[in-house]
This record gives C-alpha cells, sequence and structure tokens, in this order.
C-alpha cells in the first residue's frame, strides 16, 4: 500500500466550492490537483472527477459523484482540528459553521478547554479544539 487518503464526495457539483472555500478558510491550505469530467463523460462537463486538496499536513482526496446517493456525510466520521489559540478556534467554528450546523456548541467538555463540533454548508464534519 502506498498511502491511505481521506475521501470526500460531494454531489450536486459542490467539490469545487468546498475546496475552494477551505483553501481560503485555512492559512497552509492549497489545491493539489484537479481532473474534470469532459464532454460525454460520465459526470456533468466541468466538475470534478478527481481532486485533491491539502491542510497543514492532511491531504484530502475530493470528487463530485456523477451518480445521485441516498447518503451523503456524516458526523461519525470528521476532521479534527488542534487550534494554537482562541482568536483561531473562534474564527474556524465561525467559518464552519455559517451556513451549517452546530452539533456541539463552544465550550469546556473536560477533555479540552474549548471545544465544539460542526457540520459545514458542505456537510463535512469538524471537530474544533483549543
Amino acid at each position: 500500500m502506498q498511502k491511505a487518503t481521506p475521501f470526500l464526495m460531494f454531489q450536486n457539483g459542490t467539490a469545487e466550492p468546498a475546496a475552494l472555500f477551505y483553501t481560503s478558510l485555512f492559512d497552509d491550505a492549497e489545491i493539489l490537483q484537479i481532473t474534470r469530467y469532459g464532454p460525454n463523460q460520465t459526470g456533468p462537463e466541468g466538475t470534478i472527477m478527481l481532486g485533491a486538496i491539502r491542510i497543514k499536513n492532511l491531504e484530502i482526496a475530493i470528487s463530485d459523484s456523477p451518480i445521485k446517493h441516498a447518503f451523503d456525510f456524516t458526523p461519525s466520521f470528521s476532521i479534527f482540528l488542534t487550534c494554537d489559540d482562541e482568536a483561531q478556534f473562534d474564527r474556524y467554528f465561525k467559518s464552519l459553521s455559517k451556513k451549517g450546523e452546530v452539533l456541539m456548541e463552544p465550550a469546556n467538555y473536560g477533555f479540552s478547554e474549548k471545544f465544539a463540533w460542526v457540520n459545514d454548508q458542505f456537510d463535512v464534519s469538524w471537530q474544533i479544539s483549543l
């Protein structure tokens, strides 16, 4: 095995807006690769067949599924962020929860002085810890 990579499968052409959102939110994030569906391929032309982004040292594969699925993301798989300071925590919480859903409000739950859990506007789940 060469490596293991988390893979986020988006629906309805939202992989690119999600990638652009994440790479604008995290200072060191970048889009590593995008391969788009072309004419007469299985997915809508211009959507992402396969892509990759990096947040810190985590590479995440992304794709727009050409097949409509009855399932989507679940909070039981989430990306865990460890923040350097409260200002960074607050920025990530505000940005990731905007147009999303707060699963656990920011608070001290005993295992972190400040912790929150959110689903962002693309329904990807994030745990944010100070």
